[in-house]
């Protein structure tokens, strides 16, 4: 077992918030683990809570772990591998990188492209390091940011609930201890440590490049909003906890209202006529509510109406009659009076 050293052997004493932030959140989690990993980029955020962490680990005995990625779409990023390495070092922390190629192919733009790359190799490193909890560094800033960004694409509540403190993909467990934290209180933290002890975080020039949606907004569209509305980040970060708590009922209602619908034991096929029972805006609930539920990517508001219009139709025209549609790589078909979601072509 690696046993992180206590940054304050270093000259540097971390922020009881921000570390009572994560023995909070740690404790939430549904069990207790031996081993956790932070993900650490190199950025002052990042490299904050590596620290802290490392300072919450050693007082617990809890193993700790960092975890880089390197996407390889900057020329300095071997330097900032080598940074996270140093700084690991520092903290006598295990390290291990690994190195991605983002697809820039699917259409979905170099910022999601380098997300999933990230996520899939974090997955990877968390198998082969037998590691199922990973810190991540996200703050009240990008919170905020993700509401609004999710507001200008027309997001519902789900979408508005922006990140959550915990979440779970490819079966690691992701937790964002400082969701409620200021950047600047991190901010601070980061240059109390490079005081102390000389290392500097990494600076990467593509969160000022407003190419980028997100580097677009902080830079252009957060400096006016901060001299508008001080405190704007803590006010969206609160929408999306209630944004989070609406989601929650509303899912709830959509469980029990599909569970009306007589569904097949697989859940893909429901009762048209139980569903055509409901008040339409619980049919659109439950329909998107089925499609999560498989996977299925949501549909654009106006191809849920459509959908909606298509099986009122065919149910006022008293007989039956077959309607399909095709959705991304499934289709949508009405046969018998069942509503079914098929993988199949036939």
């Amino acid at each position: 077992m690696s046993v992180a050293a206590d940054p304050e052997s270093l000259g540097y004493v971390g922020s009881p918030l921000l570390l009572q932030a994560i023995a909070a959140s740690v404790q939430d989690l549904e069990t207790r683990p031996a081993r956790l990993a932070v993900g650490v980029s190199g950025g002052p955020d990042s490299a904050m809570l590596a620290v802290h962490a490392a300072q919450w680990a050693k007082s617990q005995g809890v193993e700790l772990h960092v975890f880089h990625i390197h996407h390889g779409l900057q020329a300095s990023a071997d330097s900032w591998q080598a940074q996270v390495h140093e700084l690991a070092q520092r903290l006598r922390l295990p390290c291990h990188s690994m190195r991605v190629q983002v697809d820039l192919t699917q259409g979905t733009g170099t910022e999601a492209g380098a997300r999933d790359a990230r996520y899939a190799a974090l997955a990877q490193l968390s198998r082969m390091m037998d590691v199922r909890h990973i810190l991540l560094a996200h703050h009240q800033d990008d919170q905020a940011e993700t509401v609004l960004l999710r507001l200008l694409r027309g997001s519902g509540p789900g979408g508005l609930a922006a990140m959550a403190p915990t979440s779970r993909r490819d079966g690691v467990t992701y937790a964002r201890p400082w969701l409620d934290q200021p950047r600047a209180a991190i901010l601070e933290q980061a240059s109390r440590f490079h005081e102390a002890t000389g290392w500097r975080a990494v600076d990467d020039p593509s969160n000022a490049d407003d190419r980028y949606t997100r580097s677009a907004l902080r830079e252009r569209l957060a400096p006016v909003l901060s001299q508008r509305w001080p405190g704007w980040q803590r006010v969206l970060a609160r929408h999306a906890r209630q944004s989070a708590q609406a989601d929650r009922v509303l899912q709830e209602v959509a469980a029990q209202d599909f569970s009306s619908l007589d569904p097949q034991d697989d859940g893909r096929s429901f009762s048209l006529k139980a569903w055509r029972g409901l008040s339409q805006d619980r049919q659109a609930l439950v329909l998107r509510y089925w499609l999560a539920r498989h996977g299925t990517r949501m549909p654009t508001q106006a191809r849920l109406d459509d959908w909606m219009k298509q099986l009122r139709e065919l149910h006022a025209l008293g007989h039956d009659r077959h309607m399909q549609v095709k959705h991304g790589r499934v289709w949508l078909r009405c046969r018998k009076g069942r509503v079914i979601l098929d993988d199949s072509d036939g």
